[in-house]
């Protein structure tokens, strides 16, 4: 059976750095000087590779070393990998500076445009060297985001169980309906009162509808949704227009066609600051404490409450 090539690579990569150094300095001593060991630890090394390819990749010349075209082949293939892999551990380590470093940051589509962007403003303020790579979605996304390393902390609304998260405040939903809606005089409505309504509201994949549909079920019915839509503005220019009722958080900015009516025994949401359950960079940590201190300031509002516990 021919060996897997994975037995080979794990044979030849910790291997690969004296290989490359040997090939490009030609000679012995400098390579062992260059990768700081011992000149007896780096013969023994490029002996290993020898052994492990299964061909003679040196000679000697003079004082020094050459490859042999066996071994200038392997080097030319490999030299690339080499440098790739050296580039992309300096990125990593830059990546994971506290004042330089990059943090991949997430937030919702109910709790923007304004707040957030405020508050990585001040943070850019204070540390403005630190790169924010920004990423919008709903909450579930963000949550998996995190769950599969491709976002280093996120705002969740609302906090997944799974995962480390500080409590930032609760976000409270209320019912908006157009300026020349039926109810737009009232003060505050029961939620069983809007069963003959037509809704507009997010895809079933979102919370927030799940919400509306779990809260109207409380209530005896199932919402009538005439329209599904993913982005927070237009469903809110929709019901400016007449077109359906919403169960939304407060706008972060006053929408001049919409007339909130307080909802009797309102669902709320928890905001959650979620990070991974790896340990984080120093840069991640700097963000997720600023978050944490600044959050109501920024939060607090509409969005109810300060900073509770940390839950993990």
């Amino acid at each position: 059976m021919d060996e897997s090539p994975y037995a080979q690579l794990e044979a030849l990569a910790p291997l690969l750095a004296a290989f490359d150094t040997a090939a490009g300095e030609g000679h012995v001593t400098r390579a062992a000087q260059v990768l700081g060991v011992p000149q007896s630890s780096l013969s023994r090394r490029l002996k290993a590779v020898e052994k492990a390819v299964g061909i003679q990749l040196f000679q000697p010349v003079g004082r020094g070393i050459t490859l042999t075209p066996a071994g200038r082949e392997l080097f030319e293939r490999t030299r690339e990998l080499v440098r790739g892999l050296d580039d992309a551990v300096n990125v990593v380590r830059g990546n994971a500076d506290p004042e330089t470093g990059l943090v991949r940051f997430g937030f919702p589509l109910s709790l923007g445009p304004v707040s957030v962007p405020a508050l990585l403003a001040d943070f850019h303020r204070s540390a403005p060297r630190i790169r924010l790579h920004l990423v919008q979605a709903h909450g579930e996304a963000l949550a998996e985001q995190i769950r599969t390393g491709h976002l280093d902390l996120a705002v969740v609304i609302p906090a997944p169980d799974d995962l480390p998260s500080t409590v930032l405040g609760h976000q409270p939903i209320q019912l908006y309906v157009a300026r020349r809606h039926r109810l737009a005089g009232r003060e505050s409505v029961d939620l069983a009162e809007l069963a003959e309504e037509r809704f507009i509201a997010n895809p079933p994949s979102y919370h927030l509808r799940r919400l509306l549909d779990s809260r109207c079920a409380e209530a005896g019915f199932t919402p009538a949704v005439a329209f599904e839509i993913t982005e927070f503005d237009a469903l809110r220019a929709l019901v400016g227009h007449g077109l359906g009722i919403a169960l939304l958080p407060a706008p972060e900015t006053p929408h001049p066609d919409l007339h909130r009516v307080t909802l009797r025994n309102p669902p709320t949401r928890s905001i959650g600051l979620v990070s991974g359950t790896h340990r984080p960079t120093p840069a991640v940590s700097r963000l997720h404490t600023f978050i944490a201190a600044h959050a109501m300031t920024h939060m607090g509002g509409d969005a109810g409450g300060g900073v509770d516990q940390a839950r993990s």
